[in-house]
């Protein structure tokens, strides 16, 4: 609720249950009687938000966890060949979702976990860990990423229905 008080040179007096102090200003003077509490009001709403995110985000564990290492490490590898192809429409500064990046490198980043806490029930320590990564790393072989051959196989038909 707010109260609205005019000051003007011929003293019209304005009782409120707030004391406004005297000055010697000529306009309107607005002051807030109950103030009200944003912050309570804008945590309600995103603790509701939060609860959503966080179903999503066990949602998505409980699918990284049930798949294989070797599929996760495929997967890896994909969701970087992607981030990569991101980064280079980002450089022609072509049109793209600015959101997929922090989405790609949290789900990386995801996998990666998961990984790791798979390595360490076999009880592999962080030292063998990084020498099977450097491995891991070499032995993969350039491919393009999904997206790419998606696009690669549209234009190929497109291509063969013109010649058509």
């Amino acid at each position: 609720m707010m109260s609205l008080s005019i000051a003007t040179p011929s003293s019209v007096t304005f009782t409120s249950k707030i004391n406004l102090s005297k000055s010697s200003f000529n306009g309107i003077r607005i002051a807030r009687v109950c103030p009200v509490n944003h912050a309570r009001t804008a945590n309600s709403m995103s603790s509701s938000s939060m609860v959503v995110k966080m179903a999503k985000r066990e949602e998505e564990l409980k699918e990284i966890r049930t798949k294989t290492t070797e599929e996760l490490q495929e997967e890896i590898v994909d969701l970087k060949g992607e981030l990569f192809m991101l980064r280079l429409q980002r450089s022609a500064r072509n049109e793209f979702k600015s959101s997929e990046f922090l989405r790609m490198r949290k789900r990386i980043a995801r996998m990666l976990t998961v990984k790791r806490e798979r390595e360490l029930e076999e009880g592999i320590n962080k030292r063998i860990s990084r020498k099977l990564d450097r491995k891991w790393k070499k032995s993969i072989v350039p491919r393009p990423p999904p997206s790419l051959k998606k696009l690669q196989e549209e234009e190929a038909a497109a291509e063969a229905k013109e010649s058509a």
